[in-house]
């Protein structure tokens, strides 16, 4: 699933576990394109985030079971 954040201070996904929206502070100090692993703070499972900001500055962010 995939969103479009109108801020680079949080975005959120949907669990697709549990189904609950999920808050992420985003960190753009460690860079425009990053991957990481973070557990669902709700049913504990492992998702990969994804965030990327594209030419226009625009942020994405989405996630994915692992």
């Amino acid at each position: 699933m995939r969103w479009r954040g109108t801020t680079h201070e949080e975005s959120s996904y949907l669990c697709e576990s549990c189904g609950e929206e999920i808050v992420l502070p985003i960190d753009l100090c460690q860079g425009c394109n990053q991957q990481y692993v973070e557990d669902c703070p709700v049913c504990c499972r492992p998702h990969v985030i994804h965030v990327q900001v594209d030419e226009e500055g625009d942020l994405f962010v989405w996630a994915e079971l692992e």
